[in-house]
């Protein structure tokens, strides 16, 4: 059975894709599309996404990348194979896997140094901070429930090859944290992107490109402005994201 009760099938705009999207536990939002656009995938290349979800990153970086293969890696069984589920319904299970396991141990369920991007949109919001969400899964997308950023950023460390890429959207008011800690794991910032949904209001997710050894340099890409008007994408958005 390719959708259960309670699911639907969303078009992602892309190749003729669909997701298999549950309203009532945790649906992808702009920032994976964002970070799909943000990441850069060569040819021949193999991509791990830390805390998949709905596999919606692999789904669209398939789409939008010429890498060789992709893997997502997630902990909560349901949506693991509401993921695996994705991808056969596109047929791409040649390109595409789903695994269902804990970041903390990624370092035991792949080999090291396996990969040449490792991306991530995690929980953004600490454990003690927040209303957390009655329901399980989304209150385990969105707080630090089964992981803190510095287990992600432990695992891509450990994941990614010398000179391999991570790419991250998070919120910009942990960005000291979040430099602290790649660059503790090795892991050396060089892009950045701020994301606002208006032009003059306030940055609300930043874009992050880390390299796994690289030397200390960082570039600031312009800002990504999301909305022209309420309810209105940007041109850029239309443009350099198809919505």
């Amino acid at each position: 059975m390719i959708v259960k009760n309670n699911e639907r099938i969303d078009d992602l705009q892309r190749c003729g894709y669909g997701i298999i999207q549950d309203s009532s536990k945790f649906c992808f939002g702009m920032d994976a599309v964002l970070l799909t656009g943000f990441a850069r995938v060569r040819e021949g290349e193999d991509v791990l996404d830390l805390g998949t979800g709905t596999g919606i990153i692999p789904i669209l970086l398939e789409a939008k990348t010429p890498g060789r293969h992709f893997t997502g890696l997630e902990i909560q069984p349901d949506m693991a194979n509401m993921a695996a589920r994705s991808v056969q319904y596109n047929h791409l299970q040649h390109k595409i896997e789903i695994v269902q396991g804990d970041i903390r141990e990624a370092g035991r369920l792949f080999a090291p140094a396996s990969f040449d991007v490792v991306t991530s949109n995690p929980p953004y919001m600490e454990t003690r901070t927040g209303l957390k969400n009655p329901d399980e899964a989304r209150a385990i997308a969105r707080h630090e429930i089964l992981c803190t950023f510095e287990d992600v950023a432990r695992a891509a460390s450990a994941l990614l090859r010398q000179g391999g890429r991570f790419y991250l959207v998070h919120r910009p008011r942990r960005l000291p944290e979040i430099m602290e800690t790649l660059r503790r794991f090795g892991l050396e910032p060089k892009r950045m992107r701020l994301v606002h949904p208006f032009a003059g209001r306030e940055a609300n997710l930043v874009l992050i490109e880390a390299f796994r050894g690289g030397r200390a340099l960082m570039k600031v890409d312009p800002p990504v402005i999301i909305f022209s008007a309420p309810g209105v994408y940007s041109d850029e958005m239309r443009e350099e994201y198809g919505y």
